[in-house]
């Protein structure tokens, strides 16, 4: 579903646990019963065994198609992952931990060290999307909290689960042990997960190195992305700021045209009120506006970004400015994940229609 965004509000965080995304159902009550199953011979690739306190399970993992998402796994599973936190090096990841979140007739969760749906190995990663769907039982994907948040959890479904088509990274599917996926319940425990390479191509396979050069290169790509950002945004500011040439600008830094005088009263901080706005980005992109919506909005003036709070207070009912918002008087360095990249500076154009609260000048 998409989320509108509503940049002007106060945000409350809240930290995103990874799942796989299904409303919620009644969790499976631990049973007793113990299903033994026959492990078939191996055919070439890479498997991994789950040794579970229900019985075994033998997935295939997909390492042509989904190289990154495998070799974090299998790094994890053999504690040869070298990125993950510093007291967890060294230690097959998985050993140990239980599954936490279980829905019937959906799926079995686990991989997370705390055993609440909030842990990770201490780094996230890219999804690998392929032509694989979420057409049968049996199907091992990655658990996260949206794009590229990927680290350690992982689900196995009961069926298919169509919706989860292009949300989730596919990295294996069951060859063995269906029914055991079918009889875990929430809080059974993975014994231990056993790597099985078979083949020539499998045994080449170096997890531990793939998934190492991966972050490296993460890290060196993310440096060169945002020297990038920085070289557009001096641009875009450059040409931007032309147009303010003529107006004015406050000992904050905050440059404003006027477009319309009001006539009107002035508010407060403390003022509600009512206003049609469009936000746009330097290059001229708009990212927000509540005139292509058609619907104007009542905010507390004291709940918004610095900008908005002070260069309202500058203006009368019935007044549209336009606004130059300096990324410190806006999202700040962080921005706002997912709409407004890191020292981003703003455009505003405001149209405060009226003070809704009585606390006016």
């Amino acid at each position: 579903m998409k989320n509108k965004l509503n940049l002007l509000l106060v945000f409350l965080f809240v930290i995103a646990n990874g799942y796989a995304q299904k409303g919620a159902k009644k969790v499976v009550k631990s049973k007793t019963i113990t299903t033994q199953t026959t492990t078939p011979k191996y055919t070439e690739g890479i498997f991994a065994e789950f040794d579970t306190s229900k019985g075994k399970i033998l997935v295939q993992l997909e390492y042509a198609k989904t190289p990154i998402t495998v070799a974090n796994f299998v790094s994890l599973a053999e504690g040869t992952n070298t990125t993950v936190k510093n007291d967890l090096k060294g230690k097959p990841f998985y050993n140990g931990l239980k599954f936490h979140r279980v829905i019937a007739d959906f799926m079995i969760q686990g991989g997370d060290p705390l055993g609440n749906g909030s842990g990770d190995p201490g780094y996230k990663f890219k999804d690998e999307f392929t032509d694989a769907k979420f057409e049968k039982a049996g199907i091992l994907a990655m658990a996260n909290s949206g794009p590229a948040t990927n680290g350690s959890q992982f689900f196995i479904t009961h069926k298919d689960t169509p919706w989860l088509n292009g949300k989730h990274t596919i990295f294996g599917y069951v060859v063995s042990g269906q029914d055991v996926v079918n009889t875990i319940a929430q809080d059974d425990v993975i014994n231990k997960v056993v790597i099985i390479r078979k083949g020539a191509l499998a045994k080449k396979f170096n997890a531990s190195s793939i998934f190492t050069d991966y972050y490296a290169a993460k890290d060196i790509n993310a440096k060169i992305e945002a020297e990038k950002a920085e070289k557009e945004r001096a641009i875009a500011n450059e040409v931007a700021l032309k147009e303010f040439a003529t107006g004015q600008t406050t000992t904050s830094g905050l440059k404003y045209i006027v477009l319309k005088e009001g006539s009107g009263l002035i508010p407060t901080a403390a003022s509600n009120v009512k206003v049609h706005y469009t936000g746009s980005f330097t290059s001229g992109k708009v990212f927000d506006s509540s005139v292509q919506r058609g619907q104007p909005i009542d905010f507390n003036l004291n709940q918004v970004i610095k900008g908005w709070t002070e260069g309202l207070q500058l203006m009368k009912e019935g007044a549209k400015y336009k606004f130059f918002i300096p990324y410190n008087l806006a999202y700040g360095e962080q921005g706002y994940p997912g709409a407004i990249p890191a020292k981003s500076d703003l455009i505003f154009e405001v149209e405060l229609i009226k003070i809704n609260s009585d606390t006016k000048q």
